[in-house]
């Protein structure tokens, strides 16, 4: 039986020795070699948003799999254009781009604001400005505009043009941004920073700035998007509307997509060969996307989202209650972190590896915040089953 000293022995050291190796999943469940049950709060990272072989989605890929996987973009196929005409109808966006991951849609913002910046001003309007403790993915440009340093270290030099300020600071904001922005890059929950919602009227007064100085704002929703928060997309919460928004993760629910969604007056710069994909907007991968946004983009779905994300909300803050462990607990929807106390402060991954010995798949967003990204399909009486597991798991902690 493969195990994980072959794991070990043949994969790149990067991801670290994991705990178990997995072999079958099923709804919010996931089944180790040993037949071991785990109840999924982590959601492959916010991905597994319909859970675990989701029968709808698994008839879909099946079905396509047996008419055509791959054409590359010399060939159109229907289910890439079903796919975009599904996300303009449900979106601002005009236009959109597939492609194969979260970096990679967030390379796509990147240059396309770029590109259209340099088109309509010149070559000196080229600054992007993003967030103290963001994050946009691994490419090398992706980690310049993701705003935490030990991601970048020893990966140098990086790309130029990039400027950082704190989040949820709108005098900074105000300070920074000028006629040689091309951009404004953020997410509306800072996933791997935290945790963090974005403020309302930080948000607001990005739009208003952006809209001052001639530059696009680039809302990554990587993470966020797909029904995570209770909409569709976080953006939808409020009245501001994006230039440029990314998608990946849930899109796929497991299968690797991404997606740009922009409006016309970026995408009218984006003529032909100016950015590509190969798999990008693969039969396989747009026709799975196109039934899973069928299915979270519904009352259903996104109502149970805002359900079960205060009944687990309210759960955690009546565990903080008992065992005093977190300073605050904040999140939107089915994105939730609880931050340390600082007398536990750095030991974020001892409150995942407990919960994962007592049955239960949890996350970490940095040292300090205890995540939770559970499917949204999770029911009431999942809720109440990984509260009782985090009991256990919190009581060992301070125990």
């Amino acid at each position: 039986m493969t195990n994980l000293s072959d794991y070990e022995r043949v994969l790149t050291p990067n991801y670290g020795l994991p705990p178990t190796i997995i072999v079958k999943g099923q709804g919010c469940e996931l089944f180790g070699q040993s037949d071991e049950r785990y109840l999924d709060l982590a959601g492959g990272i916010a991905v597994s948003a319909l859970g675990h072989c989701h029968p709808d989605v698994v008839k879909t890929l099946t079905d396509q799999a047996n008419k055509v996987w791959h054409l590359s973009n010399v060939l159109a196929n229907e289910p890439a254009i079903e796919l975009a005409k599904s996300l303009v109808a449900a979106t601002f966006a005009e236009r959109v781009f597939f492609c194969n991951s979260g970096a990679e849609a967030n390379e796509a913002a990147i240059k396309a604001a770029r590109k259209a910046a340099f088109d309509l001003h010149g070559s000196d309007k080229n600054e992007i400005i993003a967030f103290n403790d963001a994050f946009h993915g691994r490419t090398i440009a992706t980690v310049t505009a993701g705003g935490q340093s030990k991601y970048r270290t020893g990966f140098g030099p990086m790309p130029e043009g990039f400027t950082h300020l704190p989040f949820n600071n709108c005098n900074a904001l105000e300070i920074q941004i000028s006629e040689k922005t091309c951009a404004v890059m953020v997410e509306l929950v800072q996933g791997e920073g935290g945790v963090r919602p974005i403020c309302a009227t930080f948000f607001e007064k990005i739009r208003a700035a952006c809209d001052r100085v001639g530059a696009a704002l680039i809302v990554d929703e990587v993470q966020t998007g797909m029904g995570r928060t209770g909409k569709l997309f976080a953006y939808q919460h409020s009245e501001v509307v994006p230039d440029i928004l990314t998608s990946a993760k849930s899109l796929g629910c497991g299968f690797p997509i991404g997606a740009m969604l922009c409006r016309e007056w970026i995408s009218e710069h984006l003529v032909a060969g100016t950015h590509g994909s190969t798999y990008g907007g693969n039969p396989l991968g747009t026709a799975v996307a196109t039934k899973i946004l069928e299915i979270i983009n519904t009352p259903e779905i996104l109502n149970n989202v805002i359900d079960r994300g205060q009944q687990l909300m309210n759960g955690l803050n009546q565990l903080n209650l008992k065992h005093e462990l977190f300073k605050t607990i904040r999140g939107r929807g089915l994105l939730i972190g609880a931050v340390l106390k600082d007398e536990y402060s750095g030991r974020a991954g001892e409150l995942s590896a407990l919960t994962m010995q007592e049955g239960l798949m949890t996350l970490v967003a940095g040292p300090n915040v205890h995540r939770f990204a559970p499917p949204l399909i999770i029911s009431e009486a999942q809720i109440v089953e990984a509260l009782d597991y985090l009991d256990a798991a919190y009581t060992r902690f301070v125990g």
